[in-house]
């Protein structure tokens, strides 16, 4: 952890599905504060609200209740157009399914995001080689999606995500399509980005994945019902689940 300010701060947070008696509240009233540079993990059953958190926290839904913070800016009462402006500025998304564009190469789906944040073209060329080479995949920067196993793509997205230099990396189940070697491998770029002091979000079933984080929040019913700081550091916890995995 870099520091003690809070990049990302929510209080009272609810989002509720439906009205009335038939209404489900998917996160809760649920108040937390994330530090910068600090790898937070987020866990609980099918269903509990993780998701809709992580895109409470990313402007991808708007909350029935509460506050949203990002850098001390409150981010919940923006207009669409401001939220999509702050998307692209300062948030890194990495997503289960990965969301490539199928029809662009590696190099090209790690362009775009550098590209919509207002960067000249050769900026973004130049930024998506360093982070291809950053991910182990510069021999594949002309690739397409359908050309990289699913350990690749989920490399190429994670990329993508840091593309606009974000504040804050919010990843969604980044390791739910992956075998074991290729979550190693993400683990490691994961470790490597907190150990450089990127701010990073991650909703996980994987117990491996909540292993190297700083810190671990349970969830369930929408409600967080743990906040846990992990014993020791992520670059030791990785390094004892790779001797396990191998």
């Amino acid at each position: 952890m870099n520091g003690s300010e809070a990049v990302v701060r929510v209080r009272g947070l609810v989002k509720q599905h439906g009205h009335g008696q038939v209404g489900v509240r998917a996160v809760d009233d649920v108040d937390l504060e994330v530090p910068e540079g600090e790898m937070l993990a987020v866990m609980g059953p099918s269903g509990c609200g993780k998701s809709t958190l992580l895109h409470l926290l990313g402007g991808l839904e708007r909350p029935s209740a509460g506050e949203v913070w990002l850098a001390g800016r409150r981010v919940d009462t923006l207009s669409e157009r401001a939220l999509a402006r702050l998307r692209r500025r300062s948030l890194g998304f990495v997503f289960q399914a990965f969301h490539l564009m199928e029809e662009l190469s590696a190099a090209e789906n790690v362009e775009l995001p550098a590209l919509l944040a207002g960067r000249t073209r050769r900026q973004a060329r130049q930024r998506a080689g360093e982070l291809l080479e950053r991910v182990g995949l510069a021999g594949q920067a002309r690739h397409l999606p359908s050309e990289l196993s699913g350990g690749q793509r989920q490399r190429v997205a994670i990329a993508r995500a840091l593309a606009n230099e974000p504040l804050v990396v919010l990843a969604d189940e980044p390791t739910g399509n992956l075998d074991s070697t290729a979550t190693l491998d993400v683990l490691r770029i994961f470790e490597e980005l907190r150990s450089a002091g990127q701010t990073l979000v991650i909703v996980t079933h994987d117990e491996r994945v909540a292993a190297t984080a700083d810190r671990l929040v349970s969830m369930r019913d929408g409600m967080f019902v743990e906040d846990v700081r992990m014993a020791g550091t992520g670059t030791g916890r990785l390094g004892d689940l790779i001797e396990l995995e191998g």
